[in-house]
């Protein structure tokens, strides 16, 4: 409610922002936001391909240090890297198309967006857990 306010405001104070004007703004607010949600629904995405990858290294890790290791096509830390690997490449091409998609609003710049921020923070985590792993942390 209040960001249709703040933008009807400028429009009441005498501005010469037209209906189409005012329509067209939010048109490209309401695209920019929906690129936003689907930058959220990859880095959910890639954050549960990080955690699970190293959760399942873990997890299989300690239940195979009992049994000791038989001959598997794939143990768990393979499975682990594989699966943070996906999450990161996952994030790193959701980042790509975010940003080709946002650039394709002609002349329109926008403030640099949380999803975003909060993409190369998970980022940063899933690579901390890829050489966790590598390294056998």
């Amino acid at each position: 409610m209040s960001a249709a306010i703040q933008i009807t405001e400028p429009a009441q104070a005498g501005t010469s922002m037209s209906k189409s004007d005012l329509a067209t703004h939010l048109a490209i607010e309401r695209t920019r936001v929906a690129y936003d949600r689907t930058m959220m629904a990859w880095t959910r995405t890639s954050a549960a391909l990080i955690s699970f990858g190293f959760t399942i290294y873990k997890f299989f890790q300690i239940e195979l240090k009992a049994d000791g290791q038989t001959g598997q096509l794939m143990g768990p830390r393979g499975f682990g890297i594989t699966l943070v690997c996906i999450g990161l490449f996952s994030l790193l091409l959701a980042a790509f198309e975010n940003r080709r998609s946002l650039q394709q609003l002609e002349g329109v710049r926008f403030p640099r967006s949380m999803a975003t921020i909060q993409a190369a923070v998970i980022a940063v985590l899933g690579i901390v857990v890829l050489l966790a792993i590598v390294f056998r942390g």
